[in-house]
């Protein structure tokens, strides 16, 4: 089967699972993001699903690894920042909605190839050797000390420059957010209203809902709502996302169910107490250091460092396995993970190429 021919048969199904059917528009747009003659960092990005269907019989001996509730649609552009309960700055992992039971080293891999990936877009200047060692150092080290959330407060300067940084000041994010506003007012379902009006304070004027349209790039299609109000003299916003089982239980033909919750669950890291992660729907805060973290400005020294803090998170995630992966990591020669990381971009790529040429002119 061909990657034209999954992403159809991926669509199809994702019909049939999500709580309300697809938003067509946002699902074009995604077929253009891939269709990107020069980057194929987008086409990574939006076709996990194909990744889970290859992995297996590509990964060969890796795919036999322990297996533990994993984040499975990693890349370098899924890590970003929030506020704990307690107000601390807060970075790690922000998308677990491909959360499945794999073989450890499906993060690490996909993880790695995604390095590749925004090294050929000029995203992230680190060569796949040095990228691959700097997040294997991350990775056992935080498993061996058994977990350790990254607080960005007395430590970790380096993550809490990039999460400060000028394109991330508070007006700049309201005035994106705010101008959501020009699109027309929607009624969500009732389901959706109700969520969104429990995670919004008390108090909250002005309560207005908008489609968040083109947002993310794997998760393009399904059903975003935002609930946009006025509290206490400046904005607030949430957001609900349309949940759906993991693209592995599409890939091997089994019934799933979304875990995101489960896996947060068993992280070693300062919790969001506005992500709340349900069975048909993603509710969370949207605003000022509340999102990803752009890779693009950095020095290469500083992309090193944020790397290896990628590897680290990646093992505040596989934690509850961790002496099980020890004894796994302790057997395999010091490049296994470039090898399986340049054997999947290769087969990505390909997909890449063939997806293109089957899209020419769209």
């Amino acid at each position: 089967m061909d990657v034209i021919k999954a992403t159809g048969r991926y669509e199809a199904w994702l019909r049939t699972v999500l709580p309300f059917d697809v938003y067509e528009p946002d699902l074009d747009h995604k077929h253009r993001l891939m269709s990107d003659p020069l980057d194929p960092f987008p086409f990574f990005r939006g076709t996990y699903y194909r990744w889970a269907q290859l992995w297996a019989g590509t990964a060969g001996p890796l795919a036999a690894a322990p297996r533990v509730l994993s984040v499975g649609d990693l890349h370098v552009e899924n890590y970003g920042t929030w506020r704990d309960a307690d107000g601390r700055l807060c970075w790690g992992v922000n998308d677990f909605d491909e959360a499945d039971d794999l073989p450890y080293t499906n993060d690490l891999v996909r993880l790695a190839v995604s390095a590749r990936f925004a090294r050929k877009g000029d995203v992230l200047n680190v060569k796949l050797g040095r990228a691959c060692e700097v997040i294997l150092d991350g990775y056992r080290e935080c498993l061996t000390a058994g977990g350790g959330g990254f607080v960005l407060e007395e430590r970790h300067s380096h993550l809490r420059r990039m999460a400060l940084s000028a394109d991330r000041e508070p007006s700049s994010v309201w005035q994106k957010l705010s101008s959501l506003e020009v699109n027309p007012p929607v009624e969500p379902p009732a389901e959706v209203c109700a969520e969104l009006g429990a995670s919004l304070p008390a108090g909250v004027t002005n309560v207005g809902y908008r489609r968040r349209p083109k947002a993310g790039v794997g998760s393009l299609g399904r059903a975003r709502y935002i609930a946009l109000a006025n509290w206490a003299g400046g904005w607030v916003c949430r957001e609900a996302k349309a949940a759906a089982p993991p693209a592995t239980a599409w890939a091997t033909d089994t019934a799933g169910k979304p875990r995101s919750a489960e896996a947060l669950a068993a992280t070693t890291r300062p919790a969001d107490p506005f992500y709340r992660p349900g069975p048909r729907w993603i509710v969370r805060r949207l605003g000022p250091h509340v999102s990803r973290i752009e890779l693009g400005d950095l020095v290469r020294a500083e992309a090193e460092r944020v790397l290896r803090a990628m590897g680290a998170e990646v093992a505040n995630v596989h934690v509850t396995s961790r002496v099980a992966i020890l004894n796994d990591l302790g057997g395999r020669p010091a490049d296994w993970l470039e090898k399986a990381a340049r054997s999947m971009f290769d087969v990505v790529e390909q997909d890449w190429i063939a997806w293109r040429a089957g899209h020419a002119g769209t």
